[in-house]
């Protein structure tokens, strides 16, 4: 059986190990190691960039490790500045810990929390909301070099517009949160995402300051499309795990059109499917690689939706690229009246957000309705668009949006 590095290497995930070598030994043991990653609760649900961390803790699990997922209702005080050019607006409590306990719903869709190795949450808040300034500062901030925080990427990028004091802190309390549930649980490794790599590193160290010499950092490759920028961006914003803020059919449909080259990564990282079966559908040419999406659509949705919302997503969408399957699933607006202006139906479908926006669409021939490309922008729909008892709009090559009365 493979240890969990050597599944993640396989699939894909490392990027970089603090320290290699032991860390290869130390997992090549097949003991159960508690790991932990960190969660900050900016939002009420986890959205995409949370999803690849969650899937090597899933891995981490299913080879017997034990996983810490920690939310972080005490830095999300202050926010993390990694990849902000601007200071994060802050929360008050009482929104912070509403969405500490709507993260932790979602969380069990990639970890369990039963068995010998069960997963735990905890929260930062606990212990870092009543630490004493001054000690604090004494016996953690003592241990870090200015110079080097400031070397660091993560605060780098924030130096020509300014960086607070405030922010540069975060560094040492996500570092104490890895001393802590290394003191508190006996965990020994830290992972993230690539741009969590100089906040991580700052935890490794801090333990091995104070004498230890089994902490370890890891970092995962960052969901990306062919031209470097972050998979998980929509029309409406961050593709979200909640289906409240991102339907399944929506979800779906990212998923099912993704790049061509992208299949593999995604399959590889976003799936429980064995390396062998992802290796086959990734290998599809042509038009058959639309297979391996569909699968990739459908592997995903089920493991953030279920496989009743999966199938209802993969139903609607074989309704419109399949001409069969079932369109009830599709996103729909209801409308008072069949005669409303393409510019308004564009609107009410949340097509366009303006009224200019909808004009320019239609100008540029990215607007269908019911097959047929809309060229007038005065067009007005009338009964004879919704002879199916529906009509429906298309925006681009993959938007579709049914209006009903």
């Amino acid at each position: 059986m493979k240890n969990a590095l050597e599944v993640l290497k396989e699939r894909g995930y490392i990027e970089q190990m603090t320290h290699p070598k032991e860390m290869m030994e130390l997992f090549s043991q097949n003991k159960c190691i508690p790991f932990y990653i960190g969660i900050d609760p900016t939002a009420d649900s986890i959205h995409v960039g949370h999803f690849v961390s969650l899937m090597v803790a899933g891995y981490m699990q299913r080879c017997g490790n034990k996983p810490i997922i920690l939310v972080g209702g005490g830095t999300a005080s202050i926010g993390d500045p990694s990849g902000k050019t601007d200071m994060r607006k802050m929360m008050t409590r009482e929104v912070i810990q509403h969405n500490v306990q709507a993260i932790k719903r979602q969380v069990e869709k990639f970890v369990s929390f039963e068995g010998e190795n069960a997963a735990i949450i905890v929260n930062n808040a606990d212990w870092l909301l009543d630490l004493n300034f001054i000690d604090f500062m004494r016996e953690i901030g003592s241990l870090f070099s200015v110079n080097k925080m400031l070397a660091a990427e993560c605060y780098k990028q924030r130096m020509e517009k300014g960086l607070t004091f405030f922010e540069l802190g975060y560094m040492l309390m996500q570092s104490y949160d890895f001393l802590h549930l290394y003191n508190t649980y006996g965990c020994k490794l830290q992972i993230g995402g690539n741009d969590q790599w100089s906040n991580i590193i700052g935890g490794v160290e801090l333990i091995r300051k104070i004498g230890k010499d089994d902490s370890y950092g890891l970092t995962f490759k960052l969901l990306t499309t062919k031209e470097g920028k972050k998979m998980g961006k929509t029309e409406k914003g961050a593709l979200w795990l909640d289906p409240n803020k991102t339907s399944p059919y929506e979800f779906y449909q990212y998923w099912r059109n993704i790049e061509d080259e992208s299949v593999e990564t995604v399959l590889s990282l976003l799936t429980f499917l064995p390396m062998e079966e992802v290796k086959r559908l990734s290998s599809l040419k042509d038009e058959q690689i639309n297979e391996a999406k569909k699968v990739a659509a459908y592997e995903i949705t089920k493991l953030i939706h279920g496989k009743e919302e999966a199938e209802k997503a993969q139903e609607a969408s074989n309704a419109l690229f399949a001409g069969n399957g079932n369109l009830e699933n599709m996103p729909t607006s209801k409308i008072e009246n069949c005669n409303i202006s393409i510019i308004d139906a564009l609107i009410k479908a949340n097509l366009a957000p303006s009224k200019s926006q909808a004009r320019t669409l239609i100008n540029q021939g990215g607007i269908m309705l019911n097959d047929e490309k809309v060229t007038d922008v005065n067009y007005n729909l009338s009964e004879k668009d919704f002879q199916k008892g529906y009509a429906i709009l298309k925006k681009g090559k993959k938007i579709f949006h049914k209006l009903e009365f």
